[in-house]
């Protein structure tokens, strides 16, 4: 029987390309780097995830993944364009970060191989990118243990959403490449709820992520307009 992948070519083939610039620090993944404290700070907080097995699906170069291993969890990263996870296991090996490995699967696949194989996972900036998000969240709802806890970002679709994330960010302000979000597949937060919900998780908490131009800093707020992040638990 042939399973029909939960990934968009395109997106594949556009991450892809700018694989070889994941760590730049001035590339197109700037906006990555610099809310990535922020997101492991909250990741961190529900259960402290030293000495925990975690999970990042969507991992491209391994920018949250490796700030996870950092902090002592035990961390695989999973992805499908094969040349971030080349650049995700090339950075590893040069940072010498321990505890963190990687593999070309989809979540889907991973969830059926090894349900309830892990104590935190976290699918950022991914959601918006596939096809069927409501499958990848179930993935990761299979994938977390009874009690464990699960971790989504993505962004709104909201006419704010519209103006900030792309208007904004990738015409006027060029942070991002034009092209990199397209309206239609953004994600209300009462849809992820219901994904959720679905997938039998509880919701405990929502934040919103917000840009300021003029000091050029991302900091967390209530506001779900733009960029949001859900943590979400499996009943124990």
């Amino acid at each position: 029987m042939t399973t029909t992948l939960n990934a968009d070519p395109a997106e594949l083939a556009k991450f892809s390309e700018l694989a070889h610039r994941w760590w730049d620090l001035d590339s197109e993944f700037r906006p990555l780097h610099q809310i990535n404290p922020l997101r492991l700070d909250w990741i961190d907080k529900p259960s402290p995830i030293s000495g925990l097995r975690a999970l990042d699906v969507g991992c491209g170069g391994g920018i949250l993944a490796d700030s996870m291993a950092r902090k002592g969890a035990h961390v695989v990263g999973i992805d499908l364009s094969t040349k971030a996870l080349k650049v995700a296991q090339l950075h590893a090996l040069e940072a010498q970060t321990p505890n963190v490995a990687y593999r070309e699967v989809s979540a889907e696949a991973l969830a059926a191989e090894a349900p309830g194989a892990f104590d935190v996972v976290t699918c950022m900036e991914m959601l918006e990118h596939v096809p069927d998000p409501a499958s990848v969240v179930q993935a990761c709802a299979t994938l977390v243990k009874p009690g464990g806890w699960v971790f989504f970002s993505t962004i709104n679709r909201s006419a704010k959403a519209f103006l900030y994330a792309i208007v904004g960010a990738e015409y006027l302000l060029k942070m991002l490449p034009q092209g990199t979000h397209e309206y239609a597949k953004m994600i209300r937060p009462s849809e992820l709820a219901a994904y959720c919900r679905r997938a039998g998780l509880d919701l405990q908490q929502t934040r919103g992520l917000e840009y300021n131009p003029l000091t050029q800093r991302y900091s967390l707020s209530a506001d779900t307009g733009v960029n949001y992040m859900f943590a979400a638990q499996r009943p124990a």
